[in-house]
């Protein structure tokens, strides 16, 4: 009998697995139920069941097979999720695919016309991602596709615009939340009127950012876009459709998605990390998403999760919340009462939508115009007269605190007096620690008085391992009334000046009120902290009111930019050049790498890097940088830096680690070895763009190409090959193909060797791509010889190598 039973046991197996599938196809009278799965011929794609949620909620889909994280590009049932995964897809009798559950109800279908007369039909994944239904007989002749009904994904060959034979258009409409794949608020549309330019919209109504139009080479609106693509993109037009597709490389596995906080992205999959790295996004800044936060709700755009509720609110869905979906918006905690209710005042916030003039001679006035109407939900009294909005306030947004962005929200009564039970709640346990706490008090302003006494009293006001606080008459003494200025920028202007001890200082004397603020607590926050042979060394500050100072050691050799773009200077000589790039490289990696906080400074060029009397390099102005904890990996925040050194990441609006520092070191490194700004133009209005023709002449084994003219090639060839191999190892589009700055300094060492780099992607899109865009044959004459290299010498090679 056992024995019977092991030669039933295979038999057994395929009954209960049920018929099996050709690799790629589901044939009529077939199934896919359970945890079956069909893949594509080339084992790229694969269909199945998946699982999101708790409670579990089932949907058919389609994902990368070889890819283990977000690998989701279409899904069917998006918004008819399964209860379990006992439903059956397959072809129906009259030649729809349709999804059913246990009880044979339809929970999807294709919706296809057919006839008695219609051929037998069958089902096929392909390698580009597409489920196709199509005739058993023809391949030609396809009833229904998933690339003509994309849902958040749209991949390579795929179209999204009209099907004027169907009169449908295809548009990505944004998953929920990151578990939820139901439609979310957010979709990308082609422009119905016609026009070649698609608009991003909050619940299919509202635009909120367009790519402008299509000029045959990028979009208006997305002027990186041309440099930033790798991918064949094209506009069509005729008598069957209006719509754009792309294509690209076989080996690259990229996906253009709408993300559920109403961005779009496109993501290239890199082998190396085993993540997406998204290499453009739009918009630019997280609020610029219409409705991002919903209803009473506020977007801040310096926060990792940008979205809180205001005073009197909590979040309508804190689960969601959770996930990064905020479009539920906030509710307030206590009902309004019309008569009785109080506003209350929210600094800084403004909204830009709903809002309405209301004719009054003053603040009071305009606060009861609000107060009489019960349907007013706030007001704030401007310049520009009183405004009050109506119903929910959307899309508000924190700015630095004014009158001209501060209002005042209806909020009920009851809040203020829970606020005040709460504090009464909160007197007992006040009182019983207040004698404590007047102890303390007193001990910390007898400390204070110390501290201040002892500043005072010294007479060059100077404490030894510590910040100066200097009082603002004493700078103003010092540099002359600020009359020997010796440079400015866009926080402020620099000056010189002579301390009572004789020694000489450079003093910047920060400007406007609000960047002002902020670079001053930065600086003197990130550099208060650190000392190094290589990074600038902060004296002291002054804070007095809005007077804001900064006081630094003065560096008598200037700024690297004069020394090597002023061609009336003495031209660095070799040496010199080398030694500045290792010890910028040894500042860099200090920040990176050895302080207690993680500092990513954002602004790296040579405007930025000073110079001692004996040319040792300081890298200096600290007022854009950021800190990163050493727990975090990135960070986001809002665009800064300058552009022309600005890494990928940045135009793409995604949060940066320290490799958008190795970008900003690899331009200038570029820069310091040609003697020539990374970006020139030519008298007939052209663009010389160094850097693509400086990697072309480097993988030719070309280094002294790229040497500054005036040092009539005295340079060793060992240190010049180290550098541009650098230069173009920093600058490559992808974060993780780019060296640490530890790595950097550890080459220039000899510790470790860079082989040859590739091209960067967007390097050679710009040969490929832009007709203005033209590059320099040598360095005799920068304005008159300009040529086009030729796109073909362009070799790319995926990831960094030691």
């Amino acid at each position: 009998m056992g024995s019977r039973i092991l030669l039933l046991w295979p038999l057994l197996i395929y009954c209960y697995q049920g018929p099996t599938f050709a690799a790629n196809t589901i044939s009529p009278g077939q199934a896919l139920t359970g945890n079956q799965k069909i893949a594509s011929s080339g084992g790229i794609f694969e269909l199945g069941y998946f699982v999101l949620g708790n409670p579990k909620r089932y949907y058919l889909g389609i994902w990368y097979k070889q890819i283990p994280t977000d690998n989701v590009v279409w899904v069917a049932n998006r918004d008819n999720p399964l209860q379990d995964n006992t439903a059956e897809f397959k072809i129906s009798e009259d030649g729809n695919l349709v999804l059913l559950t246990q009880s044979k109800v339809i929970s999807w279908s294709t919706n296809v016309t057919s006839t008695p007369s219609s051929p037998s039909r069958i089902v096929v994944l392909e390698d580009s991602g597409n489920l196709v239904l199509r005739d058993a007989n023809s391949s030609n002749n396809i009833v229904w596709d998933s690339f003509g009904h994309p849902t958040h994904t749209w991949l390579p060959g795929g179209s999204l615009g009209l099907n004027k034979v169907t009169n449908e258009y295809q548009m990505l409409i944004s998953w929920k939340n990151e578990k939820d794949p139901s439609p979310g608020p957010f979709s990308l549309e082609l422009d119905r009127d016609g026009a070649s330019q698609y608009f991003l919209f909050w619940n299919r109504t509202q635009k909120y950012w367009t790519t402008g139009r299509w000029n045959n080479q990028s979009f208006t609106g997305v002027t990186e876009m041309a440099v930033k693509y790798i991918y064949n993109f094209s506009f069509v037009s005729n008598d069957k459709g209006q719509y754009f597709t792309y294509w690209v490389n076989s080996s690259i596995v990229t996906k253009f998605v709408i993300g559920p906080s109403g961005r779009i992205m496109q993501l290239t999959w890199s082998k190396e990390v085993q993540q997406w790295i998204a290499i453009w996004a739009q918009p630019k800044e997280q609020c610029e998403v219409y409705g991002l936060c919903g209803d009473f709700g506020v977007c801040d755009q310096d926060k990792q999760n940008p979205c809180n509720c205001i005073d009197g609110f909590e979040p309508a869905s804190p689960q969601d919340w959770g996930l990064s979906d905020w479009s539920e918006g906030c509710r307030r905690k206590f009902a309004l009462q019309c008569e009785r209710d109080q506003f209350s005042l929210q600094p800084g916030l403004n909204s830009s939508v709903n809002s309405s003039t209301v004719r009054v001679s003053n603040a009071e006035s305009c606060k009861s115009a609000c107060q009489e109407d019960c349907s007013c939900t706030a007001y704030s009294y401007q310049k520009s007269g009183c405004l009050i909005w109506k119903g929910d306030l959307l899309n508000l947004r924190q700015q630095s605190v004014g009158n001209e962005n501060s209002i005042y929200v209806r909020v009920s009564n009851l809040e203020t007096l829970d606020r005040g039970l709460n504090k009464k709640n909160a007197a007992t346990v006040i009182i019983g620690v207040s004698v404590g706490n007047v102890l303390a008090i007193l001990v910390i302003i007898w400390l204070l008085v110390w501290i201040f006494r002892k500043l005072s009293s010294s007479q060059d006001s100077k404490m030894q391992g510590m910040l100066v606080s200097f009082r603002y008459k004493d700078l103003q003494t010092a540099t002359k009334n600020f009359s020997d200025k010796l440079g400015g920028g866009g926080f402020g202007s620099v000056f010189k000046g002579t301390l009572p001890d004789s020694s000489i200082v450079a003093v910047k004397k920060l400007e406007g009120p609000r960047q002002g603020e902020k670079q001053f607590r930065t600086e003197v926050s990130t550099l208060g902290t650190i000392q190094h042979v290589n990074l600038v060394r902060l004296r002291g500050f002054c804070s007095e009111g809005m007077k804001r100072l900064l006081v630094y050691d003065f560096m008598q050799s200037g700024s690297l930019d004069f020394h090597l773009f002023n061609f009336n200077s003495e031209p660095l000589n070799w040496r010199t050049r080398y030694e500045i790039a290792v010890g910028t490289a040894r500042g860099i990696s200090y920040l990176h790498e050895k302080c207690r906080d993680c500092i990513i400074h954002c602004d790296i060029k040579p405007e930025n890097i000073l110079l001692d009397a004996q040319f040792c390099p300081k890298v200096a102005d600290f007022g854009l940088a950021k800190l990163l904890g050493r727990e975090f990996s990135r960070v986001l925040t809002t665009f800064r830096g300058t552009r022309g050194y600005l890494a990928p990441e940045w135009l793409s609006g995604l949060p940066i680690t320290t490799k958008a520092d190795v970008y900003s070191y690899g331009m200038m490194l570029l820069e310091l070895i040609s003697g020539r700004r990374n970006v020139e133009h030519s008298e007939d209005g052209k663009v010389g763009y160094f850097p693509t023709w400086a990697a072309n002449k480097i993988l030719e084994g070309e280094e002294f190409e790229l040497l500054d003219p005036r040092l009539e090639g005295e340079a060793d060839v060992g240190e010049l090959t180290i550098a541009c191999r650098i230069a173009i190892w920093c600058i490559q589009d992808e974060e993780n193909s780019r060296p640490s700055m530890g790595q950097v300094v550890q080459v220039f060492e000899k510790l470790l060797e860079f082989g040859k780099p590739p091209v960067p992607r967007s390097l050679q899109v710009l040969v490929s791509h832009q007709e203005n865009i033209v590059f320099f044959s040598d360095g005799s004459d920068r304005s008159s010889k300009l040529q086009t290299t030729d796109s073909s010498t362009c070799q790319a090679k995926s990831s960094f190598s030691v």
